[in-house]
């Protein structure tokens, strides 16, 4: 305590850059530690990648399997971890109270939304770096306009983290956790990742097109491996997606 009567440091709430900061490293170390969520968002992955891509399991078409794997694994890296293992932990958190607890601190509640979506993205910046080593190492040779690439990722992100807020804040945890895993594995085989949607029969082509995991990984395969320009189509899907799960996931999400 000065002489005037005050107090030094001052007290009160931390500036709230540095909240979302500290919130963000917390979550990331969070996730991080957690061996079911490092099974989902990193060894699944790179298990598809390495298994499909040296094993003669599933016809990818012409060319070498890694080309058309790689854009397909990065995709579900991105729904592994914005999706499904962020609508799993924040389910957890709001079963337990930890989200009420949160949304009664100093952090704005949309500081706390901020911080967990900072939190997606520094753990897909990891996964990307690993997933392109592996498909390097495998003989992957990709192509295409990177802003392209990166603005894929950023609206998947979008859409699937407000499609896994959406589910966390509205249903029981259990629940979600039941539901975000099967959602998984269906994606995972009709999304395009491993399978061509060609594969499929033409009335299933034209709804499957339509999914957001079809449209990032669609999107990443033609600018990755064809050398496509800027995937409109593709981006305006996912736009869409995004749209919809934010502004659904914010109106519909119960803190409790």
């Amino acid at each position: 305590m000065t002489a005037t009567g005050t107090f030094s440091p001052r007290p009160g709430a931390a500036p709230l850059g540095r909240m979302i900061r500290a919130q963000a490293a917390l979550e990331t170390r969070m996730l991080l530690r957690n061996g079911e969520q490092l099974l989902l968002t990193v060894v699944i992955p790179a298990l598809v990648l390495v298994l499909f891509s040296t094993v003669d399991i599933v016809d990818t078409g012409a060319g070498e399997a890694v080309d058309f794997l790689a854009p397909g694994v990065l995709a579900l890296a991105v729904l592994s971890t914005a999706f499904t293992g962020q609508a799993i932990a924040t389910g957890f958190d709001r079963r337990y109270g930890v989200l009420k607890r949160l949304g009664t601190s100093p952090l704005p509640r949309w500081a706390l939304m901020t911080a967990k979506t900072c939190s997606v993205l520094v753990t897909e910046a990891l996964q990307v770096a690993l997933l392109t080593a592996i498909a390097f190492g495998l003989g992957w040779s990709p192509h295409g306009n990177p802003l392209a690439v990166v603005l894929l990722l950023v609206l998947g992100t979008a859409a699937f983290s407000g499609l896994g807020l959406l589910m966390a804040g509205t249903l029981k945890a259990e629940a979600t956790l039941a539901a975000a895993n099967l959602v998984f594995l269906l994606l995972l085989v009709a999304g395009g990742v491993m399978v061509p949607l060609e594969k499929f029969p033409d009335a299933a082509q034209s709804a499957l097109q339509l999914l957001p995991i079809s449209a990032l990984s669609g999107g990443l395969r033609d600018v990755l491996r064809d050398g496509a320009g800027m995937p409109w189509a593709e981006l305006g899907i996912l736009a869409v997606w995004a749209v919809l799960g934010l502004g659904a996931a914010a109106r519909f999400f119960r803190w409790e």
